[in-house]
């Protein structure tokens, strides 16, 4: 029996040992490779600097897009890689990367030692008498942390711990301050900020080949600068961090303003934008802390608005000047608390004025200097930040926005009034908060959950880290909710346990978001306090961030078919023979010209397209004197009119009528009721096809 059973055990075995090695290739073909010495995985480098940071993480970065073909993954709207660069290179201390090491780049300033009693920013900025122990590595003892806003936030190694952790996007904002610097006590180099911004992107470039040399060459890195969306989609589907850069500062292109004179021109404009174009620049704002040439700012408030508003008159000759807001929006409470540092720096004689309590807006807007520039990124199908414009100046950006279904604008870091909110969503812009506590963050994305479901856009944070704002406090070790260490990340994939540089290990919950390699660990304090659906939102930031870009360098100006057409009214005001406010005026296509009506409410202005065409937008470029109430009409033939659209609300400014498409060679500006004493006063009618 032993022997006659040997052959038939044999033939059971064969199966079974084909079986097990077909599940062993397949597992090998779809399951994770299991990493060794010789095969550490793609998202670890080949040589690292030694000693270097740690990022303990473990797990492969997530690659591809979910099953609807949409990018996934979390978008820093607004960081400061290399803040250190700018302000005259000694306000904050510390660098990103260095050939020569950690030790070398998180190093404090030379003021600072032994004891920080020279660190005069340390303690403008965060009180006290400034004294830290100014030794980074090994013992990090007193920085970074998210209260100290002088010291090095954005390690190279503590930004790949973020990528790791699920972040895909990352904007770079370009920053500096030529007041700030050129009054701050320490500093190693020139003030011009153009200067500044171009050694920062210079920086962020050799960040980016410093990164690739550890993974063996050009190009192999996960930090990726990108200067298109189909770029960024593509280096997020590799699993690898898509980094655009921005630009935040006080006076691009010199375009600053003393005594209310510019002191620069369209040309320094078209210059400037050509050549931050060319260093890779797609964001930017146009104003920041001081009113400049292009437009007025969104107050800030306390002793720190005092502050800026003493560096505004020094730059500028002039203080913030307010008024009473128009509409439902306002800038913020002017900062009225002393501010004795700043203060002293004012000529003698001199003082900050006092403020209304009810005059809560800044007289200035956008210049017609600052709509050449926007029009100007436009152009180059460049995105807007409108955070820190004052409320006018952000009206009159919306107006030009809309006129022309422009989508790209962002709000990258809450300095916009909510009162936008929707009005950016419907052009198809993208919005991120500050990164705030976790319990504020969470209360401020769910009030605006339902307008993202509406327009089906995901979040995003803006970290403003290096950026001297303060970051979340931890919530403590006692909190019944705390971040329990080693989590997952968002998408399940990595293992995330606590971050250590040296001989500091950091606890979210006891150290709060001291550096950017808490990101991830911030997130899941915010999944912890806010839910999933807070989280889940961020994780579709990257989307929706990329098709604002891809939407905005895809959009087509559109032809204005009322330009040059014939024109009539129901009336034109005289002064005198030498001024000429004809209907053929608002669409010669000159905004310094206007059809200015007589005094009266049932005024009307006609156009003549020549021929029927659809039309389905019509822009309205109102002088002073505007229309509460009016209506746009259309006809085919002259005489029968159909209203396509019409306000009791209108507040003047640059309004864009949107319809239902209709065919029409007449278009009919219907004035119904006067919002001043004067007539109606049109700079320039816009008919467009949609």
């Amino acid at each position: 029996m032993t022997m006659s059973g040997h052959p038939h055990h044999r033939t059971r075995r064969r199966p079974l040992a084909v079986l097990a090695l077909l599940l062993a290739v397949v597992a090998s073909v779809l399951g994770p490779a299991a990493s060794s010495s010789a095969d550490p995985g793609w998202w670890n480098p080949v040589a690292r600097p030694a000693p270097d940071s740690e990022i303990n993480v473990t797990g492969e970065p997530f690659k591809g897009t979910d099953s609807q073909g949409k990018v996934r993954g979390f978008v820093d709207a607004h960081d400061h890689l290399m803040s250190n660069e700018g302000f005259g290179g000694r306000l904050i201390c510390g660098k990103p990367f260095s050939d020569q090491g950690v030790a070398d780049a998180l190093k404090d300033c030379p003021e600072h030692y032994p004891d920080g009693s020279l660190a005069i920013f340390d303690f403008i900025t965060k009180g006290g008498d400034g004294k830290h122990d100014p030794d980074g590595w090994p013992t990090f003892k007193d920085w970074p942390a998210h209260d100290s806003l002088t010291h090095q936030q954005n390690y190279y190694a503590w930004v790949e711990r973020a990528w790791r952790g699920g972040q895909r996007v990352l904007v770079n904002d370009l920053v500096t301050n030529g007041v700030i610097c050129s009054v701050y006590f320490f500093k190693d180099r020139g003030c011009d900020e153009m200067t500044a911004i171009r050694l920062e992107a210079q920086k962020t470039y050799e960040m980016q080949a410093f990164v690739d040399k550890m993974y063996g060459g050009a190009g192999k890195g996960w930090f990726r600068i990108v200067t298109d969306s189909a770029q960024a989609r593509d280096v997020i589907q590799q699993g690898k961090l898509a980094v655009i850069l921005g630009v935040e500062t006080s006076e691009p292109f010199g375009c600053k303003q003393i005594l209310d004179i510019a002191q620069c021109s369209r040309e320094d404009i078209d210059r400037g934008l050509d050549e931050l174009h060319r260093l890779g620049v797609r964001s930017m704002f146009l104003c920041h802390k001081f009113d400049n040439a292009l437009c007025g700012v969104r107050f800030d408030q306390g002793a720190l608005g005092t502050a800026i508003n003493v560096g505004q008159f020094l730059s500028t000759g002039t203080f913030w000047k307010t008024e009473k807001c128009t509409g439902p929006q306002h800038d913020n409470p002017i900062g009225l608390a002393a501010a004795p540092s700043a203060e002293k720096e004012l000529p003698a004689g001199v003082a900050v004025p006092s403020y209304a309590a009810d005059a809560q807006c800044n007289t200035r807007g956008l210049t017609e200097l600052g709509e050449y520039a926007l029009r100007g990124m436009m152009q180059r199908k460049m995105m807007l930040e409108i955070d820190h414009m004052s409320v006018k100046a952000a009206g009159r950006a919306f107006d030009i926005l809309e006129s022309e279904s422009y989508p790209g604008v962002i709000s990258s870091h809450s300095w916009m009034d909510l009162d936008w909110t929707e009005r950016l969503y419907r052009l198809g812009g993208f919005i991120a908060q500050y990164m705030s506590g976790a319990e504020a963050f969470s209360a401020e994305a769910k009030r605006t959950d339902a307008l993202r479901d509406k327009y089906g856009v995901g979040y995003g944070y803006g970290t403003d880290m290096n950026g001297v704002g303060g970051w979340p406090g931890p919530r403590g070790a006692d909190t019944p909710n705390p971040v329990r260490y080693p989590f997952r990340s968002t998408d399940g994939g990595s293992v995330i346990d606590k971050q250590t540089t040296g001989q500091r290990t950091w606890d979210l919950n006891t150290d709060g978001a001291s550096h950017y390699g808490l990101v991830p660990d911030w997130i899941e304090d915010v999944r912890l306090v806010g839910g999933q659906e807070v989280v889940d939102d961020l994780f579709k930031g990257a989307e929706s961030y990329l098709t604002t870009w891809g939407n905005s360098e895809r959009h087509k100006a559109g032809v204005n078919l009322a330009k040059g057409s014939a024109a009539s009214a129901s009336s034109a005001e005289w002064w005198n023979p030498f001024v000429n406010f004809s209907a053929g005026r608002a669409v010669d296509g000159d905004p310094g010209s206007r059809w200015a009506s007589e005094w009266n409410d049932n005024q009307w202005l006609r156009i003549d397209l020549g021929s029927a065409h659809r039309v389905g937008r019509v822009t309205v470029d109102w002088e002073a004197a505007y229309g509460k109430a009016y209506r746009i009409e259309a006809s085919t033939d002259g005489s029968t009119w159909q209203t396509v659209w019409s306000t009791t609300a209108g507040d003047g400014g640059l309004d864009t009528a949107r319809f239902s498409g209709v065919s029409a060679r007449y278009l009919r500006v219907q004035g119904l009721q006067r919002a001043t004493q004067w007539g109606y006063s049109v700079h320039e009618v816009g008919v467009y096809s949609s």
